[in-house]
């Protein structure tokens, strides 16, 4: 793919999504090889290996920077074959001949879906598809010729009731604990065709992101309250990882022997274990650069360097708003929503330096108000001592003065009093 003076090529990779790819980005100062997700799989279901000839050849003709992937930089050994997974599932097959079995994984791995698939053929079973993302991926990946159904397997989810236990397969979303996926309604007794119970399997064949433990937890437990068997990869290996471990992200530095280093895809820990590779391969200290979102790293024939930021990260969607809401108004959000709002109002005349009504107090979301009486009596003659000092003692008096007064006198009494913050909004009217 060519865009203006740089040439883009596709380079085969293995990863648990179909045709991944690496990228060799050729630019007038040299090539740069972005490799995507990735991991060495000798024994890949679909048969193409990643292809290693091209990434040395890349490398012989000189590589400008390779930006590489570190989401498994910390496992020691190489990553597992998707295969091992196949041996699994048919254990797992032949010793619950009884019993419905229902499989969750990541939609995307089509691999993984095309095995589970083909064990159930082969036990005679049937399989129903539930999850939005799951039927559509799984149509696709059909209608594209990349998962091969043999006729007759696949049946419609509402027809599951007319088969036993034993004869039945489901594969759905929801490995992640994800709130409204299908396997957690079927855990929480939601999903309106599928029931769970003593005489079914569940099978989490996937490991929990990074963040998820807790809504996995969640969903397990559920299952066993409903005395569900449950197996994940602590218990049988049902799941191996899409990503390189650290002999394979040594194969990539070998094979490309860079003279620029970028770790790349994961927290702050597997960047620095994956520097700390790049290290033991012999790579100069200074020529590997860990990166954040928005940093501009600029190489030219003088070096790298980092040299400014663009404006990335995350987007805001709000109403017909795009992009619109910043840190200032999201800040106020959250202020909002954790301690409230209280508001002052008050009519003073400066001239006079009287205080002519109020000062009234409204509070949302702070305190019940008919239950917290006293407490807001104690706010109001705060906040009027506040006010009724500027007037009597300050040599000049303006609005904002007496806001700010107000503000301050009473975020220090109501924190004394209840250890929050409250949002505070005077509203001072000078006639």
């Amino acid at each position: 793919m060519r865009l203006g003076a740089i040439e883009v090529e596709f380079i085969q990779v293995n990863h648990s999504i179909a045709d991944a790819c690496a990228l060799a980005i050729h630019t007038p100062l040299g090539t740069l090889i972005h490799t995507g997700d990735f991991k060495l799989d000798t024994s890949p279901i679909d048969g193409e290996m990643m292809d290693i000839v091209r990434l040395g050849e890349l490398g012989r003709e000189g590589v400008l920077m390779l930006m590489c992937e570190s989401t498994n930089a910390e496992r020691p050994g190489h990553t597992p074959s998707e295969k091992k997974v196949g041996a699994s599932l048919e254990y797992i097959f032949s010793t619950h001949k009884q019993k419905r079995i229902i499989i969750a994984t990541f939609s995307s791995n089509v691999y993984r879906v095309q095995q589970i698939i083909d064990t159930s053929a082969r036990h005679g079973r049937k399989v129903a598809i539930t999850g939005r993302s799951m039927l559509n991926i799984v149509s696709t990946a059909i209608e594209l010729g990349y998962m091969k159904v043999p006729s007759g397997v696949i049946v419609d989810i509402n027809e599951i009731k007319r088969y036993k236990p034993g004869e039945l397969t489901l594969i759905t979303t929801g490995s992640q604990g994800e709130p409204m996926s299908a396997l957690y309604r079927m855990a929480f007794s939601d999903h309106s065709q599928v029931t769970l119970g003593p005489s079914d399997l569940v099978v989490l064949s996937a490991s929990a992101i990074p963040g998820n433990e807790k809504l996995v937890g969640r969903i397990i437990n559920e299952l066993s309250k409903n005395e569900v068997e449950v197996l994940h990869d602590a218990v049988v290996e049902v799941h191996v990882s899409g990503h390189a471990c650290q002999e394979e992200l040594k194969l990539m530095q070998a094979l490309t022997k860079p003279k620029y280093f970028m770790p790349i895809h994961g927290e702050s820990r597997h960047l620095l274990a994956n520097r700390d590779l790049a290290k033991y391969m012999g790579m100069e200290p200074q020529n590997i650069f860990i990166s954040e979102i928005g940093k501009v790293l600029e190489i030219d024939e003088n070096g790298a360097r980092f040299n400014g930021t663009v404006p990335a990260g995350k987007i805001l969607v709000d109403g017909y708003g795009v992009g619109d809401v910043g840190n200032i108004v999201l800040r106020d959000r959250r202020h909002l929503a954790q301690d409230g709002l209280i508001v002052v109002v008050a009519t003073v005349d400066t001239d006079e330096r009287m205080i002519l009504s109020g000062p009234d107090i409204v509070s949302r979301g702070f305190v019940y108000v008919r239950e917290a009486e006293e407490l807001m009596e104690e706010a109001r003659q705060i906040a009027y001592e506040a006010l009724a000092d500027i007037l009597e003692y300050s040599d000049q008096v303006d609005r904002m003065q007496l806001k700010k007064c107000v503000k301050d006198d009473l975020t220090k009494f109501l924190y004394a009093k209840t250890k929050r913050k409250p949002m505070i909004l005077p509203v001072i009217m000078n006639v």
